[in-house]
């Protein structure tokens, strides 16, 4: 074989060799990508469930987790806000579950619940509450997370809680140091970064120990690296949003900072940003002495 037929020969072994690793290297994805789901469809309803495989989903029918999931009622309702309901889902004496159920409205809205899910799946931390699955069905999608015991900040501060349980300084201290390292986990350490858009007190859950976990990304937004630092989706709680969200509409970071020194100041004082005592004064939380 001479030169000039030496060039193409080697050039066309290096294109086969190269589309054949693409497709080695999509092969292990995919069953990567199945050993971490089991999915099972329900063909009653058209709907889709996705367990994230873990030691807590390894002996869990999901089957059974199906059944019970469909047969939620309002006496299983724990909590609600203005993106959805959460429900109390036991599944034995030993394994249960927060389901959290979104409405589904539009097609644009679909893509993002998608968007989060494949973000949500991957991110383990101990200070973030974890997603261990969802259910997509025509006219609805709903979220799987672990259940948190004690609940969140917000019933254990204004009296709202069922355990009377009292927050002394250092389970406040605690708290406030789990939320934070949950927070910036969020902002530095996840790919692509995420912005919670709503950090508040009832978003801060705890479990048997009092370890805080951030909670509630249906209103996260995620940050590629390499694009805007900002995000322009209108979202937040009214009393945690920084002043200068209200002039520039744009969420960043630095806003969900400002809003967890909201937090902290409401674990010091035991006061809501909201209180009707700050509004009678014409004041707020974080300008009240």
């Amino acid at each position: 074989m001479d030169k000039t037929q030496a060039i193409p020969f080697y050039i066309s072994i290096s294109v086969v060799a190269f589309v054949i690793s693409k497709i080695v290297m999509a092969v292990l994805c995919y069953r990567r990508w199945k050993r971490k789901q089991n999915v099972i469809k329900d063909n009653f309803t058209g709907g889709k469930l996705v367990m994230f495989r873990s030691p807590k989903n390894k002996s869990l029918k999901p089957n059974l987790f199906l059944k019970k999931t469909m047969k939620l009622s309002n006496n299983d309702i724990i909590g609600s806000g203005g993106y959805g309901t959460v429900y109390k889902l036991l599944i034995n004496d030993s394994i249960s579950f927060a389901v959290k159920r979104l409405n589904r409205l539009s097609a644009e809205q679909d893509r993002g619940f998608e968007r989060e899910l494949e973000a949500m799946g991957d991110i383990k931390h101990r200070n973030i509450v974890t997603l261990h699955g969802y259910y997509t069905a025509p006219h609805y999608n709903l979220l799987i997370y672990e259940l948190m015991p004690n609940g969140s900040l917000d019933t254990l501060l204004h009296g709202k809680s069922m355990n009377n349980m009292f927050l002394d300084w250092p389970s406040r201290y605690k708290i406030a140091v789990g939320a934070a390292r949950g927070i910036s986990y969020l902002h530095h350490d996840c790919l692509p970064h995420i912005i919670h858009r709503d950090i508040k007190s009832s978003n801060i859950l705890l479990d048997d120990n009092l370890e805080a976990r951030v909670s509630d990304f249906g209103l996260a937004t995620l940050m590629e690296p390499d694009k805007t630092h900002v995000s322009t989706l209108v979202a937040g709680t009214f009393g945690y949003l920084a002043p200068e969200y209200f002039d520039t509409g744009k969420a960043t970071r630095k806003g969900d900072v400002y809003s967890f020194g909201v937090v902290l100041l409401e674990l010091l004082t035991g006061r809501k940003p909201t209180d009707e005592a700050f509004i009678e004064e014409g004041t707020k939380l974080v300008t009240w002495q």
